[in-house]
Protein backbone atom coordinates (compact mmCIF):
# COMPACT_ATOMS: atom_id res chain seq x y z
CA UNK A 1 0.00 0.00 0.00
CA UNK A 2 1.22 3.69 -0.77
CA UNK A 3 0.38 5.75 1.54
CA UNK A 4 0.88 9.72 1.39
CA UNK A 5 2.68 9.69 4.97
CA UNK A 6 2.16 11.28 8.00
CA UNK A 7 1.90 15.14 9.23
CA UNK A 8 4.13 15.10 12.62
CA UNK A 9 4.25 18.12 15.73
CA UNK A 10 6.76 17.95 18.38
CA UNK A 11 8.96 21.09 18.02
CA UNK A 12 7.85 24.59 17.80
CA UNK A 13 8.78 24.99 13.96
CA UNK A 14 6.55 22.27 13.14
CA UNK A 15 3.25 24.19 14.97
CA UNK A 16 2.76 26.11 10.92
CA UNK A 17 4.77 23.80 9.27
CA UNK A 18 4.55 19.92 10.64
CA UNK A 19 7.37 16.81 9.42
CA UNK A 20 6.25 14.43 6.86
CA UNK A 21 7.23 11.31 7.91
CA UNK A 22 7.27 9.12 4.17
CA UNK A 23 9.47 5.68 5.49
CA UNK A 24 9.62 3.32 8.25
CA UNK A 25 13.44 4.93 8.54
CA UNK A 26 11.57 8.49 8.79
CA UNK A 27 9.78 7.08 11.92
CA UNK A 28 12.88 5.76 13.47
CA UNK A 29 14.44 9.33 12.68
CA UNK A 30 11.50 11.07 15.13
CA UNK A 31 11.54 8.19 17.61
CA UNK A 32 15.50 9.10 17.96
CA UNK A 33 14.47 12.57 17.76
CA UNK A 34 11.85 12.55 20.38
CA UNK A 35 14.18 10.49 22.96
CA UNK A 36 17.27 12.43 22.63
CA UNK A 37 15.59 16.33 22.30
CA UNK A 38 14.83 18.37 24.78
CA UNK A 39 12.85 17.46 28.09
CA UNK A 40 10.14 19.47 27.01
CA UNK A 41 9.77 17.75 23.54
CA UNK A 42 9.20 14.03 24.57
CA UNK A 43 5.68 14.13 23.02
CA UNK A 44 3.88 14.30 19.62
CA UNK A 45 0.85 14.34 17.80
CA UNK A 46 0.24 12.37 14.36
CA UNK A 47 -1.95 12.56 11.98
CA UNK A 48 -1.86 10.88 8.99
CA UNK A 49 -2.25 12.38 5.45
CA UNK A 50 -4.00 9.50 3.52
CA UNK A 51 -7.47 10.53 6.43
CA UNK A 52 -9.42 12.94 5.19
CA UNK A 53 -10.35 16.34 6.80
CA UNK A 54 -13.61 17.44 8.54
CA UNK A 55 -15.61 20.21 7.15
CA UNK A 56 -13.96 22.47 9.63
CA UNK A 57 -9.94 21.63 7.62
CA UNK A 58 -8.76 19.99 11.03
CA UNK A 59 -8.05 16.34 10.73
CA UNK A 60 -10.38 13.51 11.90
CA UNK A 61 -7.81 11.52 13.88
CA UNK A 62 -4.85 11.98 15.99
CA UNK A 63 -2.37 9.76 17.05
CA UNK A 64 -0.13 11.22 20.37
CA UNK A 65 3.44 9.80 20.97
CA UNK A 66 4.92 10.31 24.06
CA UNK A 67 8.39 8.69 25.24
CA UNK A 68 10.42 8.84 28.40
CA UNK A 69 14.23 8.19 27.63
CA UNK A 70 14.68 7.21 31.39
CA UNK A 71 11.96 4.42 32.26
CA UNK A 72 12.60 3.52 28.37
CA UNK A 73 8.84 3.30 27.89
CA UNK A 74 6.33 5.51 25.73
CA UNK A 75 2.65 5.89 25.39
CA UNK A 76 0.36 6.48 23.04
CA UNK A 77 -3.46 7.48 22.61
CA UNK A 78 -5.60 7.36 19.14
CA UNK A 79 -8.54 9.76 18.66
CA UNK A 80 -11.21 9.14 16.30
CA UNK A 81 -14.92 8.25 17.07
CA UNK A 82 -13.54 7.37 20.35
CA UNK A 83 -10.21 7.37 22.70
CA UNK A 84 -8.04 4.62 23.26
CA UNK A 85 -4.60 4.00 25.25
CA UNK A 86 -2.21 1.42 24.74
CA UNK A 87 -2.37 -0.95 27.34
CA UNK A 88 1.14 -1.40 29.11
CA UNK A 89 2.11 -4.20 32.00
CA UNK A 90 2.80 -1.79 34.17
CA UNK A 91 1.09 1.18 35.81
CA UNK A 92 3.19 4.26 37.00
CA UNK A 93 -0.14 6.08 37.06
CA UNK A 94 -0.96 8.86 35.01
CA UNK A 95 2.04 9.55 33.15
CA UNK A 96 2.66 13.40 31.78
CA UNK A 97 5.02 13.85 28.20
CA UNK A 98 5.67 17.54 27.14
CA UNK A 99 3.96 18.45 24.31
CA UNK A 100 5.31 22.17 23.11
CA UNK A 101 5.71 22.92 26.44
CA UNK A 102 2.33 22.07 27.67
CA UNK A 103 1.45 18.78 29.58
CA UNK A 104 -0.21 15.66 28.00
CA UNK A 105 -1.15 13.22 30.62
CA UNK A 106 -1.03 9.57 29.09
CA UNK A 107 -3.90 7.08 31.44
CA UNK A 108 -2.38 4.60 34.30
CA UNK A 109 -1.26 1.53 32.13
CA UNK A 110 -0.83 3.23 28.99
CA UNK A 111 3.17 2.89 29.10
CA UNK A 112 4.59 0.26 26.67
CA UNK A 113 8.43 -0.54 25.33
CA UNK A 114 10.21 1.91 23.41
CA UNK A 115 10.70 -0.82 20.27
CA UNK A 116 6.45 -1.60 20.46
CA UNK A 117 5.84 2.38 20.48
CA UNK A 118 8.27 2.62 16.89
CA UNK A 119 6.13 -0.60 15.60
CA UNK A 120 2.77 0.69 16.35
CA UNK A 121 4.02 3.99 14.71
CA UNK A 122 5.17 2.06 11.48
CA UNK A 123 1.74 0.33 11.06
CA UNK A 124 0.45 3.72 11.79
CA UNK A 125 2.09 5.29 8.53
CA UNK A 126 1.60 1.64 6.46
CA UNK A 127 -2.27 1.06 7.44
CA UNK A 128 -2.97 4.86 6.54
CA UNK A 129 -3.53 6.60 9.86
CA UNK A 130 -5.89 3.56 11.42
CA UNK A 131 -5.69 2.10 14.84
CA UNK A 132 -2.59 -0.24 15.15
CA UNK A 133 -3.47 -3.68 15.53
CA UNK A 134 0.48 -4.71 16.14
CA UNK A 135 -0.49 -3.46 20.37
CA UNK A 136 -3.09 -4.24 22.86
CA UNK A 137 -5.72 -0.91 23.13
CA UNK A 138 -7.70 0.51 26.10
CA UNK A 139 -10.71 2.84 26.23
CA UNK A 140 -8.83 6.08 27.39
CA UNK A 141 -10.44 6.79 31.01
CA UNK A 142 -8.92 8.99 33.55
Amino acid sequence: MTTKGLEVQFESEHIDTPAVLGSAEDVDSFIDSLLNGPHDQNCAVVHSLDRPTLPSGYRDHELAVGLDRVAQVGALAFAEDGNFASKGAVDRGIVEYMLLGHVREFMPGSEIPIANVRQAVKEFLENGGWLPTCIEWQDEEF
